[in-house]
């Protein structure tokens, strides 16, 4: 039975009426079910699905569980955390003030921000909308400074470790990096240039025009909201765990919504109900670099092409929650799917949505080639970047090549390029023989730009010389001090409210540890006196050393 929700969209502009019950109808419906067959059963977290085609409902539904502990299950009225979803009604606000004449978004941020340091270069607020600010990831500089992901968080919180900072990833504009700190940021200048938070100014602003009664940002983790979804967490023993954010700060995330009220905001795209043509536009433009590159990304949206066909939209990650809204504009087709389990992924599930209505229109997916497995073993090894200071390592397993630790292979395209799952590209580079020796690995992911990495040949310390590293360092940035010692044979970096990064040794002073790059520095005379530290939206935040004394070795059960 295909559902509609008459009442929940009686105020919105779409034209609701009940599909005809026509064979294609019928058949695509069949087709989106069986997409989320995996998550429709009554022990698991799901996902709701909306579609709409020229400006009418096609199809809604409620796959899974909402709650697992009261068997409550997912509707398409169900409620959902959104994730980085958020994005675009920041921007869009910011542009609404723009549009008042109230700001400028060419406004170096320190106008608004003050607390902010002078870093001897402008960031403005477009830098912040589009990514290409410079600032170091705000949950990432808070791990670093020993908070934990399930503690409250609050706006006040970013601001005050943002406030300390004294370096950047890169110049602003020169390059485009994904960064939540400058949607929170975003959001206190909505709230300073208005005289309103951004809760009450996107409510009065977009929400309440576009009839998104069921849509709203939450300032108060412990709020109350009628038919929200519980997010979840897969348990390795198996199972589900709540995974729920005690966050207090919005901008980036925190916006609660439905499929149906994101698919009235995609129509709006179209449309241009609220904020008129010229400012949905803008959100749909891609902005450019300092030497003219297109970074993919407008107003709090990706802007980009599946299969040859163009897109806009965005994806969402918060806890447990899983999001992704996209709109083929040029088709008239939107998709919304939400979903409440960590180990969910929206966006391939859109995009096999988007192949049911679109597919006939969709270039053909390359078919993967067949490489030899010796081929495959001569690109295996350890990658780094020299701008981004991080670390790849590659491997043959099951006969595939994978990123160490992926459950995902590499599919192999032929000439040395590769795909990981639907978008992203890894392309090694091939000697003039064709003989590939990947002295090179680019990698295309988010961005059209790619990251470029060369191979580590460096040979690692001996177990012997490990003990050199060993001792305390100091991040005054995020006020904290962290202890390098040798744990039951392992070098290992700790510091409080943390779990141990244990480092493994890639190549000379380089370690990495899971998502981490811990690079040790010295000084004229060889000795070690600090060490810099890498994920993927902060670059070599440098730690000094406190102290060369040596540092006892630490075996399980112990402390320091």
């Amino acid at each position: 039975m295909i559902t509609i929700i008459a009442a929940a969209w009686a105020t919105q502009p779409f034209v609701v009426r009940a599909q005809s019950a026509s064979a294609s109808a019928a058949e695509r419906h069949k087709q989106v079910d069986a997409i989320f067959a995996p998550w429709s059963g009554t022990n698991t977290p799901g996902c709701a699905v909306g579609i709409s085609r020229d400006g009418v409902l096609d199809y809604t539904r409620g796959y899974g569980m909402s709650n697992l502990e009261y068997d409550i299950a997912i509707t398409p009225e169900s409620i959902f955390q959104v994730g980085s979803v958020s994005k675009q009604f920041t921007a869009f606000s910011i542009a609404l003030l723009a549009q008042d004449g109230k700001l400028s978004l060419d406004d170096d941020i320190r106008k608004y921000l003050p607390e902010m340091p002078d870093f001897g270069k402008t960031i403005t607020i477009a830098h912040l909308i589009h990514h290409s600010s410079g600032l170091r990831e705000q949950g990432q500089l808070l791990y670093l400074a020993g908070w934990r992901g399930d503690d409250m968080m609050t706006e006040a919180d970013m601001l005050a470790v943002a406030a300390k900072q004294r370096g950047l990833n890169f110049a602003p504009g020169t390059e485009t990096l994904y960064n939540n700190l400058g949607y929170t940021m975003l959001a206190v200048i909505v709230k300073r240039v208005s005289g309103k938070p951004l809760t009450v100014f996107a409510q009065e602003r977009i929400f309440q025009p576009l009839g998104m009664t069921d849509t709203h940002f939450q300032d108060d983790h412990t709020e109350i909201v009628r038919r929200r979804t519980a997010g979840y967490q897969a348990h390795r023993d198996g199972g589900w765990r709540i995974s729920i954010p005690a966050s207090d700060y919005y901008g980036p995330t925190g916006l609660f919504t439905t499929v149906g009220d994101l698919l009235k905001w995609q129509d709006n795209f179209i449309h241009a109900r609220v904020g008129g043509q010229a400012l949905v536009a803008s959100m749909q433009t891609s902005a450019l670099s300092d030497t003219g590159v297109a970074s993919g990304y407008g107003g709090g949206v990706f802007v980009r092409s599946y299969r040859g066909l163009r897109t806009v939209g965005h994806d969402g990650v918060h806890a447990g929650y899983r999001a992704d809204a996209v709109s083929f504009p040029d088709q008239r087709l939107a998709i919304v799917t939400l979903c409440n389990g960590a180990t969910i992924a929206p966006p391939e599930l859109t995009q096999k949505i988007a192949a049911v209505y679109l597919g006939d229109r969709m270039t053909p997916v390359a078919p993967a080639v067949k490489v030899p497995e010796p081929a495959l073993s001569a690109l295996a090894g350890v990658y780094w970047s020299s701008l981004t200071d991080e670390v790849v390592r590659v491997e043959v397993k099951d006969g595939a090549l994978r990123p160490t630790g992926a459950s995902t292979p590499l599919e192999p395209l032929g000439n040395g390029l590769f795909r990981l799952g639907e978008t992203a590209r890894w392309q090694f580079d091939a000697s003039a023989d064709d003989a590939l020796k990947a002295p090179e690995l680019r990698i295309w992911d988010a961005w059209p730009t790619p990251r470029i990495f060369t191979r580590v040949n460096a040979s690692v310390p001996s177990a012997s010389a490990l003990a050199s590293f060993a001792g305390r360092y100091r991040i005054d940035e995020v006020d904290m001090t962290y202890t390098v010692l040798m744990a039951d044979g392992k070098l290992t970096m700790r510091w409080p409210r943390q779990t141990d990064l244990v480092l493994e040794a890639v190549g000379g002073d380089r370690f990495v540890s899971g998502a981490w790059t811990v690079t040790f520095t010295r000084s004229a005379s060889g000795a070690v006196d600090g060490l810099t530290l890498t994920a993927r939206r902060l670059r070599r935040m440098r730690a000094e050393r406190l102290t060369t004394a040596e540092t006892p070795v630490i075996r399980a059960g112990n402390s320091i």
